[in-house]
């Protein structure tokens, strides 16, 4: 149950954000009548301040979430990756340089870098996959520096080496390899960080623009209703709540699985 249900509940973040593309919704459609209405039986989760389908809104949040969450994760994964790897691998003053800007960019709390970033740039969805990019490669970069450091001294790679086998070469088919499970779990856990800093940033009105739908501009919008329409809160940030809880619980059990020092150690086969 421990691992079926954050799955579950993964799964359906997946394929409610794949079907807001083609569901007949209407997430902007004003009805006047509705306004505030609380959840009925032909509209599950109610209306909002200006009789918009908050069940239509929540559908195209989640799109936008899982969207902002692939980017970004990708983009860091990627660049992080190639900067942390290849800085390592070569050494020398080149190595201290790339450590002196990690520590710089360390230096300074992520979300609020990402705040002045996006406010820098404007508001918009490529300026937020923007802001949250330049802030999260940070991390995958460090990752990677430590795992290059610990692994380029290894008897294959020194092989590898010793037969003229060129340096991106080694680091591709005799690193990366090594450094993928560790990369992983990281950006698993990334997936929730960004998940949480969309919402946090259109919360604040530097993520995406009205009326494109966000599960944090949605929040920011009931906020000013919670004691007349608390419905309009709780979708969006139950739907908030169960996604990233869901994802580190499963980043937690993927970490046990892929933690093979764990697995020899407590004997469970991996």
């Amino acid at each position: 149950m421990r691992f079926w249900l954050p799955a579950g509940i993964l799964a359906a973040w997946l394929v409610m954000a794949l079907a807001a593309q083609f569901l007949p919704l209407t997430p902007n459609a004003i009805e006047l009548p509705q306004i505030l209405a609380s959840p009925s039986a032909t509209s599950w989760l109610g209306h909002d301040d200006l009789g918009r389908q908050i069940a239509d809104r929540l559908l195209i949040g989640a799109c936008t979430s899982l969207l902002v969450s692939v980017w970004v994760v990708g983009l860091s994964l990627l660049v992080g990756t190639l900067f942390g790897t290849s800085t390592a691998y070569h050494g020398g003053w080149w190595d201290k340089l790339a450590v002196q800007l990690v520590d710089i960019f360390l230096a300074f709390p992520g979300i609020l870098l990402a705040i002045a970033l996006a406010g820098l740039l404007g508001p918009g969805i490529d300026n937020v996959v923007i802001a949250l990019t330049t802030v999260g490669w940070v991390g995958y970069a460090r990752l990677s520096r430590a795992q290059v450091l610990s692994l380029k001294h290894r008897e294959h790679v020194q092989a590898a080496e010793a037969l003229g086998s060129s340096r991106w070469c080694i680091m591709r088919r005799h690193l990366l390899p090594l450094m993928a499970a560790p990369l992983i779990v990281e950006a698993t856990f990334g997936v929730a960080a960004v998940v949480i800093a969309e919402a946090g940033l259109s919360f604040l009105g530097l993520g995406v623009q009205p009326p494109q739908a966000s599960w944090g501009a949605m929040i920011r919008d009931g906020s000013r209703y919670m004691l007349v329409a608390p419905h309009m809160v709780l979708a969006p940030g139950v739907a908030i709540f169960a996604v990233v809880l869901s994802i580190n619980l499963l980043g937690d059990r993927l970490r046990d699985k892929l933690d093979t020092k764990m697995t020899a150690k407590t004997g469970t086969p991996s």
